[in-house]
């Protein structure tokens, strides 16, 4: 259940990340508020999440989840640059992600 917290959170980060830069410096009223919410939402469910997840790969997850995923909206919303040393990035965090989840499963038999 944490991982499935963890992930939802991560996603709501996606959503006020996006939300905050279409709030334009939170001069906007709908994407402040969906910012704020989101926001909310996010932190709250990672907190319920450590409750039984280590501090390291319940935050680094959230992280990676919110920075690959808000680099895709990026591009897809905004144009956003997509050239290989951004994707190697992006790879980069989504392999550390993986192998954050894998040393928290115990040893490989």
């Amino acid at each position: 259940m944490a991982w499935i917290l963890v992930t939802v959170a991560g996603l709501l980060e996606i959503v006020w990340a996006t939300s905050m830069k279409q709030s334009d410096g939170f001069t906007r009223l709908w994407p402040s508020v969906i910012t704020i919410v989101t926001m909310l939402g996010s932190f709250g469910l990672l907190s319920i999440a450590m409750r039984s997840l280590p501090l390291g790969t319940a935050y680094m997850v959230w992280v990676g989840i919110g920075a690959v995923g808000a680099f895709i909206a990026g591009i897809i919303l905004y144009g956003e640059a997509l050239n290989p040393m951004r994707v190697a990035a992006a790879v980069l965090i989504v392999l550390g992600m993986a192998l954050m989840k894998l040393s928290t499963q115990g040893p490989v038999a």
